[in-house]
């Protein structure tokens, strides 16, 4: 059974930087692809950035130049390093893992979620 446990999320000021981790236990870490997604208040899911089993990587346009997204096949983890953030990044960060079909990504198992808050 894949577990997927996230943490590094918190309280920052715009402007600021925080990484996201994101273990995972019950797969071979290194064959998966792995994204992360962000819910904020009363908006849908939407996808923030994935990282395939080779290390190839896709942005929203939103967060592009300011979050990377990266993997540490040793340590069977992700991370999501947020710079520059600002209030819009507000939300809760859902780490997944899942597979690319056609060249989209389609997640498959979730985690818990973190919040992440960008405020003064």
């Amino acid at each position: 059974q894949v577990q997927l446990v996230e943490s590094g999320g918190g309280l920052v000021q715009p402007g600021g930087s925080l990484r996201l981790s994101c273990a995972v236990s019950g797969s071979i870490f290194s064959i998966i692809a792995v994204g992360w997604y962000r819910q904020a208040p009363g908006k849908q899911r939407e996808l923030v950035a994935t990282i395939s089993s080779s290390g190839s990587t896709n942005y929203a346009d939103s967060v592009k130049g300011r979050f990377t997204i990266s993997r540490d096949n040793a340590k069977n983890t992700g991370y999501l390093q947020m710079n520059s953030l600002k209030p819009d990044d507000t939300a809760v960060y859902y780490c997944n893992t899942g597979a690319y079909y056609s060249g989209s990504y389609y997640p498959k198992t979730w985690g818990q979620g973190t919040q992440v808050t960008v405020s003064s």
